[in-house]
């Protein structure tokens, strides 16, 4: 049954899923008549005047869209038909040390909530702790694993009393946003996919559903799995959603078999996929997702469209996958209906045409907003360089390497030094760097270790004692699961040198950090760099260009190597030679009429030091044989 907590409605219909389910009621929500404490999920759904309510969600998330056009993809949703607007909460984004939260700019996740209120939309609210969604760590912050024992998702004490501070502090932002107040939130989603992962502790989901209560959500409350793995035996109590991209028949017969009345939601229902770096852009036609969706608009089930916008994961958010190793792209435009920048997609016409047909009586749909303005920008030169290697601040002494959380670092690269005498032959041993190794022997690149390789790299010949120098390069954190709570950067164990059987543990290491933050951007001293050819020398690139009408624009970055591009303090993303994507977004309110500053960190190094601004982006150039330092 209903989480009893729920006022259920005595006069709702109970639902069972019949032989047919197409004759099934729909799947709906319970609103009262006023805008008070008893909304409840029920057999059906009604607004305040009594009329149903058929959820027609999308999922937008507020950090990947730059503040600025937070109205117009809103719009845009508003445009294609839906009614109700689903979006994650990040931890890691709002707390990103302990006790030090940040709901301003683009984590101004409440004003996300009145801009849906504006256009019409209700929202749904998913605020973790853990989310997974292709987000670093699946939005868990990573300073939960300077505790080095700490058990995620789970009531390990520790990892309960941080989540506890967090829930109380979003609630200072969003409880007065409330369905039951007024506002636009409707639904609050307890955790996500926690069966899906494994998750087996009783009485977890429950706890964090107390924990959400107690720091001032009403509810209705509800988790969601894929159809496959709904487990009622943790949460008996908790309403439950399921997730899946194709079948929705099948997959809502599933859910019936531990949930016999409710409502019929599909929280998540694919569009598309999200990319790997090497590997193809995801591309999913648009007919098999038409087919489902108007299967569950003719049952009148409710739905959520993921995404039906997906945006860019600016900075250093992109997560990655576990076994192997590989990091996601700062792209998430998913193929999704609405483009990484905002642009109807086939799809998005497809979407919407079939919804205008399901529309009840009288209701139409607004017209779709016009593309925001796009430009290219010509060729220019990036003519100051700041070797990484040199100029360092001052550095730790340990007798091990530490982890980057160890250093207390969150993200970027550490760089590890420590003599070794001469020799010639042996194999460095660096097991499983998290997550890419550069070896240098006195600022001489010699190689790359990487994640997933064998964890050894032979060393040149050595006459005298020289410095060895270990760059090791952090990507995204596992997005989901078990490695999620061993993803501790940097190096992690003992590195040694090995010449037969004889094996030497490296000890007294000089450490640096290189966050790559605001503060230690400003440390670089640059120097002249040559306009016409790169150099393999790990470093940052600084030159200025100048706009006239600011708009946005895709950055090719095909001629550089691996890192990360900022524009006038904004961070962009991370780039790579291997692809699929080879352009980086650039949104137009970030750039500014006159002189624009930009920043290229190129850990490989550029063939040329050369950008320019595209006016279409380039997310399916894989190259099978990439380009990697000399």
């Amino acid at each position: 049954m209903l989480n009893q907590s729920h006022t259920i409605q005595t006069r709702a219909v109970r639902v069972f899923l019949a032989r047919d389910l197409c004759t099934c009621l729909a799947s709906v929500l319970i609103f009262s008549s006023t805008f008070a404490t008893d909304w409840a999920i029920g057999e059906r759904v009604f607004l305040p005047e009594g009329k149903p309510f058929p959820l027609r969600s999308g999922e937008l998330h507020y950090p990947r869209i730059p503040r600025e056009y937070w109205a117009h993809r809103l719009q845009m949703a508003r445009a294609m038909g839906l009614n109700t607007i689903s979006t994650y909460m990040f931890w890691n984004l709002h707390e990103p040390r302990p006790g030090q939260f940040d709901f301003s700019g683009n984590a101004d996740v409440a004003e996300f909530c009145r801009a849906a209120q504006r256009e019409g939309l209700k929202v749904i609210l998913r605020p973790g702790p853990y989310v997974c969604s292709e987000w670093e760590m699946g939005g868990l912050p990573w300073w939960l694993l300077k505790t080095t024992d700490i058990r995620l998702r789970s009531k390990d004490p520790p990892f309960l009393a941080a989540t506890r501070a967090y829930f109380q502090e979003l609630s200072k932002h969003l409880a007065p946003l409330q369905a039951s107040r007024g506002g636009p939130i409707i639904l609050v989603q307890v955790e996500n996919e926690y069966s899906s992962w494994n998750g087996q502790e009783p009485g977890y989901l429950v706890e964090l559903e107390r924990m959400l209560r107690e720091s001032g959500f009403d509810g209705p409350f509800f988790a969601t799995d894929l159809a496959g793995h709904v487990n009622r035996r943790l949460d008996t109590n908790l309403f439950h959603a399921v997730n899946f991209g194709r079948n929705p028949k099948e997959n809502f017969e599933k859910l019936r078999a531990v949930q016999s009345s409710g409502p019929l939601l599909c929280m998540e229902y694919f569009t598309g996929w999200y990319d790997l770096w090497g590997r193809q852009h995801a591309s999913v036609k648009a007919e098999g997702k038409v087919s489902g969706l108007d299967w569950m608009l003719g049952a009148g089930a409710s739905l959520n469209l993921y995404m039906v916008h997906g945006g860019t994961t600016f900075g250093f958010w992109p997560g990655a996958n576990e076994l192997p190793y590989r990091p996601m792209p700062a792209s998430y435009d998913y193929d999704a209906p609405i483009s990484e920048a905002g642009w109807a997609t086939p799809k998005y016409d497809a979407f919407r045409a079939l919804i205008a047909r399901h529309l009840p009586p009288g209701e139409k749909l607004p017209d779709v907003p016009a593309r925001m303005p796009v430009a290219a920008i010509a060729p220019f030169s990036l003519t100051e360089f700041a070797p990484l290697l040199e100029g360092l601040l001052e550095s730790q002494e340990f007798d091990r390497p530490p982890t980057m959380e160890q250093l207390d670092q969150a993200h970027g690269c550490v760089l590890y030094q420590t003599e070794i005498s001469k020799g010639v032959g042996e194999s460095l041993v660096v097991t499983s760097p998290r997550d890419y190794c550069h070896v240098f022997i006195d600022h001489k690149r010699i190689g790359e270790i990487g994640r997933n390789d064998e964890g050894r790299l032979i060393l040149p010949l050595r006459t005298n004692k020289v410095q060895l120098q270990l760059l090791v390069e952090a990507m995204g954190r596992i997005t989901y699961g078990p490695g999620l709570e061993r993803d501790r950067k940097g190096i992690a164990r003992p590195v040694y040198l090995q010449q037969g059987s004889e094996v030497t543990e490296l000890r007294g290491w000089k450490v640096n950090s290189l966050p790559f933050d605001g503060a230690h951007l400003a440390t670089f001293k640059y120097q002249g760099a040559d306009k016409e050819e790169g150099t393999n020398a790990p470093g940052l690139y600084r030159d200025r260009f100048i706009l006239e009408r600011p708009a946005d624009t895709f950055l090719d970055m095909r001629q550089w190597g691996r890192g990360l591009v900022w524009v006038n303090g904004h961070n962009l993303g991370r780039f790579w030679n291997i692809g699929p994507q080879q352009t980086l977004y650039c949104p137009g309110p970030w750039l500014k009429p006159g002189s624009n500053e930009i920043i290229i960190l190129d850990l490989l190094g550029p063939e040329k030091p050369v950008v320019q601004g595209l006016a279409e982006p380039i997310l399916n150039d894989l190259r099978a044989e990439p380009r990697i330092a000399k």
